[in-house]
């Protein structure tokens, strides 16, 4: 992901925000936001056959500690026209397999337990369940703005760092 794919990926991520079932963001940040925000690597887009971001992957740092510098918070995006196509899987194991190259140990994310999908599609690929935080926050956009939202904790540890 590049500067370049920005435009793209902040409309999948508008998409994401606006369907509700994504994340608590209620607006789209800026480039220089994202960018700050995000680690360089890994950092994803995929393409479609028309050369389309379909989707995006990236990750942020869970703290400042250099005891969690292994350990990043990620999230995968797919537009709505490319759902249910396998883009989301081609992310996520690429950002799985980026993630060891870089020597990250841990990756997880919050998801709502509504989304059924995304934790079916983060199970195939070797995240487990560790938890659920109930009534963590309101939503303020989408279908559900207004109520209190639970989120089920993911995570996948690696199979190549972080094992000695």
């Amino acid at each position: 992901m590049t500067a370049a794919d920005w435009p793209a990926v902040a409309e999948i991520y508008r998409e994401g925000i606006e369907d509700g079932e994504a994340t608590f963001e209620s607006s789209v940040p800026s480039w220089e936001a994202f960018d700050a925000g995000k680690l360089a690597a890994p950092r994803l887009v995929a393409i479609d056959e028309a050369d389309a971001v379909a989707g995006w992957a990236a990750a942020s740092p869970v703290s400042a500690r250099a005891v969690y510098r292994g350990v990043v918070e990620h999230s995968v995006y797919v537009a709505r026209s490319a759902r249910g196509l396998g883009v989301g899987r081609a992310l996520l194991d690429a950002f799985v397999a980026a993630a060891d190259e870089a020597g990250i140990w841990t990756i997880q994310s919050s998801v709502f337990p509504e989304n059924a999908a995304s934790i079916r599609l983060h199970e195939s690929a070797g995240f487990r369940i560790v938890g659920r935080r109930e009534r963590i926050a309101r939503s303020t956009v989408g279908p559900r703005a207004g109520a209190w939202r639970d989120t089920v904790l993911i995570e996948r540890r690696s199979t190549r760092n972080g094992l000695a």
